[in-house]
C-alpha cells in the first residue's frame, strides 16, 4: 500500500498535528484512550500502524507499564517526523517504513489511529484483522481509532451534518467541508462500525466498541 498524507490531504507535513485536530472531532480524546487501552495490558512490543507523525505513539510511549513500540508507515516523511518526536523515548521507540499490509512481527499490542480507513475494502479489513491477531500473543489487545459511518443513508447523512459542524467551529466553511469529504473519498473508505465489529470478531478477537464522538470510533479488540 503506498499512501502520501501531504498529496492525500493537502497539507504541508509541518502542519499536520494542528490541521488533523480541525479535520477529525475528538482527537485528543480518541489517543489519550486509545493509550489508555494499551497500557492497561503493559505490553514490552507495541506496534503503532500508520504511525504518522508519531501522536498516538507518543500518547502510548508517555506510559510507563509500555516497553517498546514500534512506529511502522509507508509515508517516510511522516516517519522522519515521528522521529524527531519521539526522540526523548530513545531506545523505547523504533521505527520502519513499512506497509501495514505486509507480515507483522510478533507483538503484545497493536493500535492504529486515523490508518485502517485507508484499506478499501471489508474483505482487505478482515484479512489485515486476521494478520493482526496472528501477530499478537495470546491476551494482546488491538486498538483502532478511526471514522466509522453508518450504512443507513439518514443516519449517514446526519453524520456528515455533525462532522462538517466541527470543521465549521474550527473555521472551515461549511462548503469547503463537504468538499473536503469529496476530496478524502478518493482514497479513504469507511464502514459502518457494527461491521467492523464482526470482522475482528471472525479474525478471533472479542470486540467492543469502547467509544465514540461522531464519526470518531475506538474499538477494542482482545485475542484470548
Amino acid at each position: 500500500m503506498d499512501h502520501s498524507v501531504r498529496s492525500h490531504l493537502r497539507v504541508e507535513i509541518g502542519a499536520y498535528d494542528e490541521t488533523i485536530r480541525r479535520f477529525i472531532p475528538g482527537y485528543e480524546e480518541g489517543l489519550r484512550r486509545a493509550a489508555g487501552e494499551i497500557a492497561r495490558a503493559r505490553p514490552g512490543l507495541v506496534l503503532d500502524l500508520g504511525a504518522g507523525t508519531g501522536a498516538l505513539s507518543e500518547a502510548i510511549l508517555k506510559h510507563e507499564d509500555v516497553g517498546v513500540l514500534e512506529a511502522i508507515d509507508v509515508d517516510r516523511e511522516m516517519l522522519d517526523r515521528a522521529r524527531v518526536r519521539l526522540r526523548r523515548f530513545g531506545a523505547r521507540a523504533r521505527f520502519r517504513q513499512h506497509s501495514f499490509e505486509d507480515p507483522l512481527p510478533e507483538c503484545d499490542a497493536v493500535a492504529a489511529s486515523l490508518a485502517l480507513h485507508h484499506v478499501p475494502t471489508m474483505e482487505r479489513k478482515c484479512r489485515l484483522y486476521e494478520r493482526i491477531c496472528q501477530a499478537l500473543r495470546p491476551g494482546g489487545i488491538f486498538v483502532t481509532v478511526d471514522v466509522t459511518m453508518s450504512a443507513d443513508p439518514a443516519v449517514r447523512e446526519r453524520c456528515y451534518r455533525i462532522w462538517a459542524a466541527h470543521l465549521v467551529s474550527c473555521g472551515i466553511e461549511e462548503r469547503r467541508a463537504y468538499e473536503h469529504f469529496d476530496e478524502w473519498s478518493g482514497e479513504d473508505t469507511y464502514f459502518p462500525f457494527e461491521d467492523e465489529l464482526a470482522a475482528l470478531g471472525e479474525a478471533g478477537f472479542r470486540a467492543e466498541c469502547s467509544w465514540q464522538e461522531v464519526p470518531n470510533t475506538l474499538l477494542v479488540g482482545r485475542k484470548p
